[in-house]
C-alpha cells in the first residue's frame, strides 16, 4: 500500500477541508499514478469532491465510522479491521492512500512507500501529515527535479518505509 499526497514545507496538507495548493502537474501525476488502482479515503475526502462523486477509473474505498453512510461506486468500510479484509482482496502495490489528514495519519505505519509532492510553500492550514524526514523508519528513496506551477516550486518525492516492503493485510 502507498500513500500519495502535496504538501507544504510544514508538512501541511489541508485547510477547511480543501487542498493547499492547485498544482495541475500534481493532480496530472495523481491521475497518472491512481488511475485503474484502488484509493482508500476518509468520509470527508469522498464529499469534497465534485458532486461527492468517487474518483473515476479507480476502485473507491471509504473509511467511516458513520454506519448510516453511503456511497454510489464506493466500498464501505467501518474499521481497520474491516478495510484491512477488504484490502485482501487487491494487490498491495494497487492501493493508494489519498486522505484526508486522520486517514494518512492512521494508515501511513501500514504502507510501504509515501508519494509526496513537495511544494516549497507554507500554507496557512489545519490539517498536517506526518513529518516523514524525522521518522527515523523512513527514507527519502527519490526527488526529481524541481518542477513549477502557478509560481510555485515542488518537487516529487518518494519515501520509502523500512519496516515493511509490502504489508501483508490479515
Amino acid at each position: 500500500m502507498k500513500l500519495i499526497v502535496a504538501v507544504a514545507k510544514n508538512w501541511a496538507i489541508g485547510f477547511n477541508g480543501d487542498l493547499l495548493f492547485n498544482l495541475p502537474d500534481d493532480m496530472a501525476f495523481f491521475k497518472k499514478t491512481t488511475v485503474d488502482k484502488v484509493v482508500v479515503m476518509g468520509r470527508n475526502t469522498l464529499l469534497s469532491f465534485p458532486g461527492a462523486k468517487p474518483l473515476k477509473n479507480r476502485t473507491n474505498i471509504v473509511l467511516t465510522t458513520n454506519r448510516e453512510f453511503e456511497a454510489e461506486g464506493c466500498i464501505i468500510c467501518h474499521s481497520l479491521d474491516e478495510l484491512f479484509t477488504e484490502l485482501k482482496k487487491y494487490n498491495s502495490d494497487d492501493i493508494f492512500v489519498v486522505g484526508g489528514g486522520k486517514i494518512y495519519n492512521e494508515l501511513y505505519p501500514y504502507c510501504s512507500e509515501a508519494l509526496i509532492t513537495k511544494v516549497d510553500a507554507i500554507a496557512n492550514a489545519d490539517t498536517f501529515l506526518h513529518n516523514f524526514d524525522e521518522d527515523e523508519n523512513w527514507y527519502l528513496s527519490y526527488a526529481s527535479e524541481v518542477h513549477e506551477d502557478n509560481g510555485l516550486k515542488f518537487m516529487f518525492n518518494t519515501y520509502k518505509n523500512k519496516t515493511i516492503e509490502n504489508y501483508e493485510f490479515k
